[in-house]
């Protein structure tokens, strides 16, 4: 039986609030500085509380009103370009991983468990690791300011190849078997069986993968130079850097708001499926 023992339930609850406060104080300082004007900024101390200014500078930031934003191309077309970005990242990833994972674990083949292991030895090669070579590849494919440049390279993923891999290694053989007695081929088994099984692996992962995709900045940084395909992460930096002692820290924090809305939509939608899947995938 567990004891109940008040001092220690009061330090829990302090632990708990102490990481809300740690969690929460940037979030609520970006939403109150997207609020006010940026002379409320001129004294170097951040304002605390809500400004009266909220709707016109995102309203002035979404259309890049004055070109506050120091480029020629609004918040909401760089947004759009993030979500194209996010979106064809995790869904390239998952749609790749799963196939991959389905050949090696339901096909025999020479050296199947050798590409495995190439496959998981990638994960020692990140982006920033190999980004010199990928960036000669993407400029001599003549996909440099392109959607196409700005995704396929960050496509394939070993990680979620691993974890498809390791899910359908725990679906019973004899499903397989009994697909294989009615007559249904390869593809057929995985399109009725192995897909809906893998429905909450696949929200889980698309969680996870669509916020690398959104967050992704030294890679869109290095390969566009025109401003029609710049992100929403990279215009953040630009305006840190661009204010020659006064920075828009309005601008700025309106700028960082918006850039958090679609992944915490995207997590709140999918939660329960990405919480089922995490939780499938650790049985």
């Amino acid at each position: 039986m567990i004891e109940n023992r008040p001092w220690l339930t009061a330090v829990r609850h302090l632990v708990l609030i102490l990481g809300i406060i740690v969690i929460g104080l940037p979030i609520w300082i970006a939403l109150v500085a997207s609020t006010n004007t940026s002379a409320s900024f001129v004294s170097g101390v951040m304002p605390m509380w809500f400004g009266e200014e909220g709707l016109n500078n995102f309203r002035r930031v979404l259309t890049n009103e004055g070109r506050v934003l120091g480029v020629g191309v609004s918040a909401s077309w760089m947004m759009w370009n993030s979500f194209i970005m996010a979106m064809v990242i995790a869904i390239g990833k998952i749609t790749i991983s799963i196939l991959s994972a389905f050949a090696i674990v339901y096909f025999r083949f020479p050296f199947r468990r050798t590409c495995f292991w190439m496959i998981f030895i990638t994960l020692m090669l990140p982006v920033e690791v190999r980004i010199l070579p990928t960036y000669e590849v993407v400029a001599s494919l003549g996909m440099l300011n392109s959607y196409a440049g700005l995704t396929i390279p960050l496509i394939a993923s070993a990680t979620a190849t691993f974890l498809f891999r390791q899910f359908f290694l725990s679906i019973p053989d004899s499903l397989a078997e009994a697909a294989r007695i009615d007559g249904a081929g390869p593809m057929k088994f995985f399109k009725d069986i192995l897909l809906p099984l893998s429905v909450n692996n696949i929200a889980a992962l698309f969680v996870i993968l669509f916020i690398y995709g959104w967050n992704q900045y030294l890679w869109p940084l290095l390969i566009t130079t025109d401003e029609n395909y710049y992100t929403i992460v990279m215009v953040i930096k630009r305006l840190m850097t661009a204010g020659e002692g006064n920075v828009p820290w309005n601008i700025i924090m309106t700028t960082t708001v918006l850039a958090m809305l679609p992944p915490v939509v995207v997590v709140l939608v999918m939660q329960k499926f990405f919480v089922r899947g995490l939780v499938e995938q650790e049985k």
